[in-house]
């Protein structure tokens, strides 16, 4: 209940960005630079390399869109996590957080990282860590994270880092008819704790990973459906709740998400692990680190999974 009373809260609207860029804009968008671009209005490109990280940040943001035609972002230099290809980041605005709304990005080979951020933006815990302290957390985290964001027909090629992470408190991202190719360390997908009502629907999952190709650490109410994923061996979804880590309480259970429909092929022989409910349940060396407040993963390491629905997947090894 708590979730859903979460999300019908996020109703507010911010200023928009949903203009076309004016030629200067496409222009400086377009030129190779070691400094971000603030993205704040709608680029058409037609097929024309972006050489340097693209920032959508705030509600000044709000509305922006890049339409690669069919070319690549690639910036100079190893995508990070604070340092990502294209970052959708809130910003501390007083008090408050100042978040940007319906941004989309679609047709574009993004070579690095899709970051998704709210609290904890460029790497800082401190705002994330105090409100994970509070009863209202997982509603606070969603009202200021970026919401309604779009990724379509986007090819990721990961380059070690995982290739789109979606971060605390975001909600209702859309990933569809897009490609996961490359390498990464950890996960193609990570949906972290708080966030909510993600579809991923009908995308090739084709990359070399560390671990799971989709990781749902407390996040709710998401629909994997219809996704084909190649796992050389590898787990497919797994569903858990990451309890103290960075000391950091998890309140949200990985609960009411849909995985439906999805082709795994490459599974192991003796553990197939396409889909995996609960598949932490404590059991880390951090788990104590959060203790100590009486609510989510400080009272209780286990991951809380309920209400998931796994249906009409096809595994092949």
């Amino acid at each position: 209940m708590a979730l859903w009373l979460a999300l019908a809260a996020l109703a507010s609207q911010a200023p928009s960005a949903d203009r076309p860029c004016t030629a200067q804009e496409i222009r400086d968008l377009t030129t190779p630079s070691d400094q971000p671009y603030r993205l704040r209005c709608r680029a058409e490109l037609s097929g024309v390399d972006v050489r340097r990280r693209v920032l959508i940040e705030g509600a000044e943001a709000s509305g922006a869109s890049l339409d690669c035609g069919g070319g690549a972002v690639r910036a100079p230099g190893q995508a990070t996590t604070s340092t990502p290809t294209v970052a959708v980041w809130s910003r501390r605005d007083g008090e408050g957080w100042s978040r940007p709304v319906d941004v989309t990005v679609r047709n574009c080979t993004v070579v690095g990282n899709v970051r998704i951020w709210g609290m904890g933006a460029g790497g800082s815990m401190r705002d994330l860590l105090a409100s994970s302290r509070t009863a209202d957390h997982t509603q606070a985290a969603q009202s200021a994270a970026p919401i309604r964001v779009t990724l379509d027909r986007v090819r990721f090629e990961g380059a070690g880092t995982i290739p789109l992470y979606v971060g605390p408190g975001v909600t209702r991202t859309t990933v569809t008819r897009s490609t996961f190719s490359g390498r990464s360390t950890s996960t193609a997908v990570y949906l972290d704790a708080e966030s909510a009502g993600a579809l991923i629907q009908d995308n090739d999952f084709d990359i070399r990973t560390g671990r799971e190709q989709i990781a749902v650490d407390g996040s709710g109410a998401n629909r994997i459906v219809g996704n084909r994923l190649a796992l050389g061996g590898k787990g497919g979804v797994f569903l858990y709740r990451n309890c103290g880590e960075d000391g950091v309480i998890r309140h949200q259970t990985p609960s009411y998400n849909q995985i439906t429909d999805n082709v795994f092929t490459g599974a192991g022989w003796l553990r197939p692990r396409a889909v995996v409910i609960g598949s932490r349940d404590g059991g880390r060396r951090y788990c104590g680190d959060d203790r100590g407040w009486p609510f989510g993963s400080s009272a209780n390491d286990s991951d809380g999974a309920t209400g998931n629905v796994t249906a009409r997947n096809i595994v092949r090894r």
